[in-house]
Order: structure tokens, then C-alpha cells, then sequence
């Protein structure tokens, strides 16, 4: 007895070891996690990056200060003027949340931070839970060891990095996590068929609606994945217990957030997840009748089911092509059709089109955001394969679809990130597993002992145990063996091998070929911590709202962005309206404090194609334009001086085709000389008469004398020109930012009276001069 208890005793020591090996592990991963993506911090300082971000931390503001109630109800009427914008029914509300009960919990334990510096850390925090649910989810498609290595390299992946940065306060801070998190219980209820993690698994997806529109990416490849394994033969009571669920109390919940609403139910993103749950409905219930009717019996009963069913999906297909036909878009946002169709964007909607995060990704950019994963992912989906499994299955269909939506918007590289860091982990493991155990096996220290892992153990026990029971059942009584015979038999004897020790002989390898192969895994995973290191502290670190560059000087701090909206906020009034681009729109309303006319929710294409042709059109044309908006102030944003790229000369064919696509006057052709787009003196004179070249010209010739373009790399064509409708009231140290103020209208009375004098006098003047006519 005590023999038999000391291999299981050693089998549980082990255990308990490595679950706290493991759980210290995890622990150091979430550090790593967090503290990789605080170099944006230690570098620069505390602030929030990007352009949405600032929407976010004017939300969160007003939520701390006014509570729950007023965030639903707050109407914002500094933004989109004149129309305004009722944000609690326009804003997914999960990052907020998150972040103001963060924020509330931290007062409540008397931690007196700010609002921004909890908007600053939320996206670390949320990287570490990430990495925590990677683990969750990896483990349950193929073992600790896999998850431990899934979860390490997401926390340092740099496309999640990108988007998760300290102060990169924006929704897929948290929605990445609710993303994985959502498929962990999902796969877990899957495993389990526990409708305790079904509910969890709604709730979860609830967290993920409200967080995030990538949410349809879930509600979408769980039903393909559900009738994947129908089609397969895979279907189960627990695919069931995993999937109706959460259509039913999913759909609920999401129809519960304001911007969403019944969208949940009548847009065709959502349409796949109810046709899944009609087919396993009709399978289920053939399984059923399968279980309950003879063979034969069953056969009429399927025909009978089969025939019903197809009628009901006929009927069913037949409302949702009637529905989808009356809508002009057959039932799809604009992004989900670009995603359909990558054309679609640059066609209809260039609003969409303009925006440089959904343009597709270069091959470079994989390199860049996933590394030497894109090489592992291949050998993951092989191993998923040995043995497939429901799960390993899931994980091959997230990463095939993952990889195409990623090479149609490059924002999607997201989602690919989390499925290349769950196949390279699978990978990583199992190559891990092979070498060391062929090393292990052939090690003459390790070859002489008798010692077997857990495993063995556990195969060798159930082959004893099958002898025992025989033998008790072949013997009689007269033949039962003594207590001394049986103390001889339990003498270590010479054993045949079992099958699964004869199967790990096959599998090993020759043992300096297992060396150089740890050794090249190890130089592989190191190369990806340095790159992944590199662009934590370098590509991705920097504000977009604070600019630097290195010289022979030294370093320069380009800090223009905020030195224009100080200078708003400083010296305009309260109720003064700024027109601009609407790139930088949220950025006014959160560190200016002014009204604007367009932003970077572009819910109104209308709006924003007006301000669009105001800047294509000539300065008078535009005054106008701007006049009726009632805009005193219009800023522009301008990089000719210091070599910023991303400024609004390179984003004005976007005005132009924008602008076009509302008002027919507007034609892109006219900007373009021979189809190229150019601002030197071969430039059309369409172009060098607009608003927006006078705007980000004007006295750029008094910088060096030649008025040379760092960004186009030319001169520019019309050096001399003055503004009759626009006068300049403020630029930045670096040129950066301009803001002009509109002219006041003439007025109209003295303006007749000058008028009708100048009549009277041309009258006399014609009549002293006889048939001389006045041109004017």
C-alpha cells in the first residue's frame, strides 16, 4: 500500500510545483506586460497620445464630475456646431466605465489620483489581464505550458503594444482583453458544457459590446465555428450549452447599449449568429428524435423534420432578403462593407477611405507588428491538427479569418495579434517539448534511472491495474498466492515496455540535432524580446500631441500642438467657434475648450464635406462658407518648415474628394496637374488659389527666402500673395499650427453709399467725356 502511495504522492508534489511555478510566472508576465509599455512615460511625460484619446478624456472628466445619470442624458453642444451631439447614445461606453470606476474605487481607498493619470495607465493594466486571459485560453486548447507561452509573447507583441501604450487612452485598451476573455469562456463552456461559464461567457460579450464595434468579430466567428463542427460531425450537448446561450442573452444585453440598440437584431452583421442558432436547433432536435425512434422510425421522422426546416429557412431567408434589400446598403455599415469589399471605401465613402489606419497593411508591417510569429503561426495550425480537438479547431478558424480581415485594414492587426501569439505559443510549446524530451531521453545521467514522468506513471498504473483485474478473475481460491509470494512478485522485475513509452522512443530525436534546435528556438524568442523592446521604447512611445527628432545638435522637442490650443484657450472667447480639419477636433475641445464645427466622430458626412469644400475653394468662396458656420477662428496644421509629413497639404486631396462627393463643383481634377498632385509652379491654378494653400503659405517665403517645401521637397509656386478675407493671429514656434481669424463683413449701408457716389460721379465723368463707359 505505502509503495503504491509513493509514486502518486510525488505526482502531487509535482503538481502543486508547478501550479506555483506557474502562477509566479503569470505574475512576472502581467509586470512585464505593464511595465514594457511605460516608456512612452519615462521618455516623455504623462499625457494622453493620439487624437481619440482626447475624446475619451473628456468624457471620463465629465462622468468623475457629474455621475452616471448625466452621461447618459449629456447633450454636447461644442461639438459638431451647429448641430451638437447627444454623447451617452453615441459613445460606446465600456472605457469610460471602466476607467471612472477605476478612478472612483482608487478615491475610495483614499489614492487621490487624477483623472488623467488614471486614463494614462488604464491600457498597461488592461494589458496585463490580456496576457492573463491569453494563458486562460491557450491552456484550454493545449496545455499550461502553451498558455504560459502565448501569454508571454503577447505581452510584448507589438501590434497590441501600438494600441496599449501608457496614454493611449482609447476603446481597444480594454476591448482587447474582453475580446479574448470572451473566447476563453466560450471555449471553456465548450470543454466543460457548464452553464455557469455560458452566462459568464454573455456577460463577458456584454463587456465587449460596450467597449468596442469590433465586438461583431466575435458574433460572427462563433457561428462559424458552430456550424464548422456541425458540418464536421462535431456536434455535442455542449456546443449547444456554449452557443444558444449567448445568441439569446448576448443579443439581450447588447440591444441594451445605447449605440447600439436594435442594431443588435436588424443589421446584417448579426444575421449569421441568428441562422447558426435556427441549424442547431434543427440538430439538435434530430439528435433528439435520433435518440427516442427506432431506426426506421427515425428515417421518416428526419424527412418529415428536413422538409419542415427547409420551409421555415426558406421563409426565414426569404424576410431577411426583403429587409436587406430595402436598405440602400443592403443592410451593412460602410466598415463592414470595406472589410467585404476593400474597393468598397475608395468608391463611395472616402471619408472612410481618408483615414490611414484602414488602409491595408504592407508586408513590412507584419514584420514590424507580429515579428518572427508570422513564421510560427504555419507549425501552430500544425499542431492544433495533433490531436483536433473542438477548441484547436476554433483556434485555427480565429487565425485564418484574423489574417484576412488584417490584410484588408491595417487597424486589424489588433485582432490578428492575440491569434499569432496563441498559435506561436502552441508552436513554441510543443517544439520545446519534442527537444527536451529527446535530449532527456538520451542524457547518460538521466538514461540510467528508472525515474518516469507523470505520464508513464499514470499508463503504467492503468496497465497493472488491467492485469490485477484479470488475474483476480482467472484465479481461484485454491490457487490465491501467499503473503510471501506476493512480497517476492513485487520485487522489481524487468518490464515490458508500454505502447506510450515506445511511442516517445519513436519520437525522439538525435540528440545533437535536439541542441542546436533549443539553441536556434532560444535565438529566435531573444530576437523577438529585443525587436519587440525597440519598438515599445521607440516606434511606438512617442505622443503624437509632442513631436521630437534627433540632429547633429541634439535632440528638438516639437511642441506646437499644444502651444496652439493654450493660445485658444488663452485668448478667445468662450463661445468662439474653430473650423479646422476634423483630425484635430477632439484635440480642440478637450485642451481649448471651443467650440468646433466637425470632429473626429464623422457620424455627418454632410458637415464635414462642407468644411472640406471650403477649403478647396477660393479664399472669398470659402469666407463665405465659413461665415454662414459662424467660425471666427480656422486652424491649420502645417509641416513645410519642419518636415511633418502628416500635415493638411498632404490630407487636401481627401477635402477635395470629400468635399466632391457632396458638392458637385468640387472636382479632383482641377487640383491635378497631368494627374499628378503638386504645389510648385506647375501647379494648377485651381490649387494655388484655394484657402488652404493661401492658409499654409502665407508668408512662408519670409522663413528662408525660397520658400522650400521640406515635406513636398520643392518650392513653392506662389510665394507672393496677400489675404483679403483672412487675417493670421497666431503661429507656432515651428510653423506647426496657424490659426487666422475671419475678417468682419464689410458694411452693407456704407458700402451702398459709396456705391451709389461712385454712380453719380461715373455719371457726370460719361457725360463730361462723352460715350467713354465705365469697365466696373
Amino acid at each position: 500500500m505505502a509503495a503504491s502511495d509513493a509514486p502518486n504522492g510525488d505526482v502531487l508534489i509535482r503538481n502543486a510545483f508547478g501550479s506555483v511555478l506557474a502562477f509566479l510566472i503569470l505574475l512576472l508576465i502581467g509586470v512585464l506586460a505593464f511595465s514594457i509599455r511605460l516608456f512612452s512615460v519615462i521618455k516623455y511625460e504623462s499625457v494622453i497620445h493620439e487624437f481619440d484619446p482626447y475624446f475619451n478624456y473628456r468624457v471620463t472628466q465629465f462622468l468623475t464630475k457629474n455621475g452616471i445619470y448625466d452621461f447618459w442624458n449629456w447633450f454636447d453642444d461644442r461639438t459638431w456646431y451647429p448641430l451638437g451631439r447627444v454623447i451617452g447614445g453615441t459613445v460606446y461606453p465600456g472605457l469610460t466605465l471602466t476607467a471612472g470606476t477605476l478612478y472612483w474605487f482608487l478615491h475610495s481607498l483614499n489614492i487621490p489620483l487624477s483623472v488623467e493619470t488614471v486614463c494614462v495607465f488604464t491600457a498597461p493594466i488592461f494589458s496585463a489581464f490580456a496576457s492573463w486571459a491569453t494563458y486562460l485560453l491557450t491552456k484550454e486548447i493545449k496545455g499550461v505550458g502553451a498558455g504560459l507561452t502565448a501569454a508571454a509573447l503577447l505581452a510584448m507583441v507589438p501590434s497590441y503594444i501600438s494600441r496599449s501604450v501608457a496614454g493611449s487612452y482609447d476603446n481597444e485598451a480594454v476591448a482587447i482583453f474582453a475580446l479574448i476573455f470572451t473566447f476563453y469562456l466560450y471555449i471553456k463552456t465548450l470543454n466543460t458544457g457548464s452553464l455557469f461559464y455560458a452566462t459568464l461567457n454573455s456577460l463577458s460579450y456584454f463587456y465587449m459590446v460596450c467597449s468596442w464595434g469590433g465586438y461583431t468579430f466575435i458574433i460572427n466567428l462563433i457561428p462559424m465555428h458552430v456550424l464548422l463542427c456541425i458540418v464536421t460531425g462535431r456536434y455535442s450537448s455542449r456546443l449547444y450549452i456554449a452557443y444558444a446561450p449567448l445568441v439569446i442573452l448576448g443579443t439581450l444585453l447588447a440591444a441594451l447599449v445605447p449605440v447600439v440598440g436594435f442594431n443588435a437584431v436588424m443589421t446584417s452583421e448579426h444575421f449569421a449568429s441568428f441562422l447558426v442558432f435556427i441549424i442547431i436547433h434543427v440538430v439538435a432536435l434530430v439528435y433528439y428524435i435520433k435518440g427516442i425512434l427506432s431506426p426506421k422510425m427515425f428515417k421518416v421522422a428526419l424527412a418529415l423534420v428536413v422538409s419542415i426546416g427547409l420551409a421555415v429557412c426558406c421563409a426565414m431567408v426569404a424576410v431577411i432578403i426583403a429587409l436587406v434589400a430595402s436598405s440602400p446598403t443592403k443592410g451593412w455599415s460602410g466598415r463592414s462593407l470595406s472589410l467585404l469589399d476593400p474597393t468598397y471605401a475608395s468608391k463611395y465613402i472616402p471619408i472612410i477611405a481618408s483615414v490611414s489606419e484602414h488602409q491595408p497593411p504592407t508586408w513590412p508591417s507584419y514584420f514590424m507588428d507580429i515579428n518572427v510569429l508570422a513564421f510560427l503561426i504555419p507549425a501552430g495550425i500544425i499542431a492544433c491538427f495533433s490531436p483536433l480537438s473542438d477548441a484547436s479547431l476554433f483556434a485555427v478558424l480565429y487565425i485564418v479569418l484574423s489574417v484576412y480581415f488584417s490584410g484588408v485594414m491595417v487597424r486589424l492587426m489588433l485582432v490578428l495579434a492575440p491569434a499569432a501569439c496563441i498559435l506561436s505559443g502552441i508552436a513554441l510549446s510543443q517544439a520545446f517539448d519534442v527537444f527536451t524530451r529527446s535530449i532527456k531521453f538520451q542524457l547518460p545521467s538521466l538514461s540510467d534511472h528508472s525515474h518516469i514522468d507523470a505520464r508513464d506513471a499514470s499508463s503504467e498504473k492503468v496497465v497493472l491495474d488491467d492485469t490485477i483485474k484479470t488475474d483476480k478473475n482467472e484465479d481461484t481460491p485454491k490457487e490465491r498466492m501467499t503473503k510471501r509470494s506476493k512480497k517476492k512478485e513485487k520485487e522489481p522485475v524487468e518490464k515490458p515496455p508500454t505502447k506510450f513509452q515506445i511511442k516517445k522512443r519513436l519520437s525522439v530525436l538525435p540528440f545533437e540535432a535536439s541542441i542546436i534546435a533549443v539553441i536556434l528556438l532560444v535565438l529566435l524568442v531573444a530576437f523577438y524580446v529585443v525587436h519587440c523592446v525597440w519598438a515599445a521604447a521607440e516606434a511606438y512611445s512617442a505622443p503624437s500631441i509632442v513631436l521630437t527628432s534627433h540632429s547633429n545638435d541634439g535632440l528638438h522637442v516639437f511642441d506646437d500642438f499644444r502651444e496652439a490650443y493654450a493660445w485658444l484657450s488663452h485668448n478667445t472667447d468662450v463661445d468662439d467657434k474653430v473650423a479646422s480639419w476634423w483630425d484635430y477636433g477632439y484635440q480642440t475641445t478637450a485642451m481649448a475648450n471651443r467650440t468646433v464645427i466637425v470632429d473626429n466622430n464623422t457620424w455627418n458626412n454632410t458637415h464635414i464635406a462642407t468644411v472640406g469644400t471650403a477649403m478647396s475653394s477660393p479664399e472669398k468662396a470659402a469666407w463665405e462658407i465659413f461665415h454662414s458656420l459662424d467660425v471666427k477662428y480656422v486652424l491649420v496644421v502645417f509641416g513645410g518648415l519642419v518636415g511633418y509629413p502628416s500635415d493638411d497639404i498632404n490630407k487636401f486631396l481627401w477635402m477635395v474628394r470629400i468635399g466632391g462627393g457632396v458638392f458637385p463643383h468640387i472636382k479632383e481634377p482641377d487640383y491635378l496637374r497631368d494627374g499628378q498632385y503638386r504645389i510648385d509652379s506647375m501647379a494648377t491654378p485651381t490649387m494655388l488659389n484655394c484657402l488652404m494653400y493661401k492658409l499654409s503659405y502665407y508668408r512662408f517665403v519670409e522663413t528662408d527666402g525660397k520658400a522650400f517645401d521640406r515635406v513636398r521637397r520643392t518650392e513653392i509656386g506662389k510665394k507672393y500673395f496677400k489675404l483679403t478675407h483672412f487675417e493670421e493671429v497666431f503661429t507656432t514656434h515651428h510653423w506647426m499650427v496657424r490659426i487666422y481669424k475671419l475678417k468682419p463683413p464689410k458694411n452693407r449701408i456704407r458700402g451702398k453709399n459709396k456705391k451709389s457716389k461712385s454712380k453719380t460721379s461715373s455719371t457726370t465723368t460719361s457725360k463730361r467725356k462723352g460715350t467713354r463707359r465705365n469697365p466696373f
